[in-house]
């Protein structure tokens, strides 16, 4: 436990000191940190810090256009909620693994994690490259930035990302090889999840998007662990 207390510490002083949470992210980032250390061990841990990274650079990629268009990550990083919206699913599964001793867990976790990185990438390298994007639901063309827009580049930045989470829970022995592709699936899935819900009820004002987040992450660990029952 004092080496997952030290891992933890130094992680949520890496958000905050380069700017990717506040102080409330960072407290936030260090209690799912923590569980996702204490609960899956080291490889869990590695795939949040990839997580972390892969965001953190996809934010500040395009900055100086997205802040034109007034879509910008705040300058001081992301609060307790965005991060509970984007990592609390992935914990909370993580610490049902060691509660329960099913590795199905895991795989959920792990495909939480994959729709994090790839609802971040795609919106943020959408916004970044993409001159306009397509409401999911109805096809109409919005600015990049609109709830439930979605762009060419801005899709296949997300899928990369989400491949790129799965092949680093299989490389840290997360999750097994034969469970790889479910986790990028299922995170594929939870960023047009993301997209659709944005387009629906984030758009019409029903709900937050911490809502959405959150909501799209849990989707992504369901088909995930439902995936573990087909690929045993």
């Amino acid at each position: 436990m004092a080496l997952g207390g030290a891992i933890t510490a130094l992680f949520a002083g890496l958000g905050y000191a380069v700017h990717g949470v506040n102080r409330s992210g960072a407290v936030a980032g260090a209690a799912v940190c923590f569980a996702l250390f204490a609960a899956a061990g080291p490889a869990a841990f590695v795939a949040l810090l990839t997580l972390f990274i892969v965001t953190w650079i996809a934010t500040r990629v395009g900055r100086s256009r997205k802040q034109r268009l007034g879509t910008a990550e705040r300058g001081e990083g992301r609060s307790a909620s965005q991060v509970l919206a984007n990592l609390g699913a992935a914990a909370l599964c993580a610490v049902l693994y060691a509660a329960r001793g099913e590795a199905w867990w895991l795989l959920a976790s792990a495909a939480a994690m994959a729709e994090a990185a790839a609802d971040t990438v795609s919106s943020e390298l959408g916004q970044a490259f993409s001159r306009r994007a397509l409401l999911i639901t109805s096809f109409e063309a919005v600015p990049p930035g609109t709830d439930g827009g979605i762009s060419i580049r801005g899709t296949a930045s997300g899928v990369l990302a989400a491949c790129v989470m799965s092949a680093v829970c299989v490389g840290t022995g997360m999750i097994p090889m034969r469970w790889g592709s479910i986790a990028a699936a299922a995170g594929v899935c939870g960023m047009l999840v993301d997209s659709l819900l944005g387009a629906s009820l984030e758009r019409g004002g029903v709900v937050g998007n911490d809502a959405v987040n959150f909501a799209s992450t849990v989707v992504a660990a369901v088909l995930g662990g439902l995936g573990a029952s087909f690929v045993s």
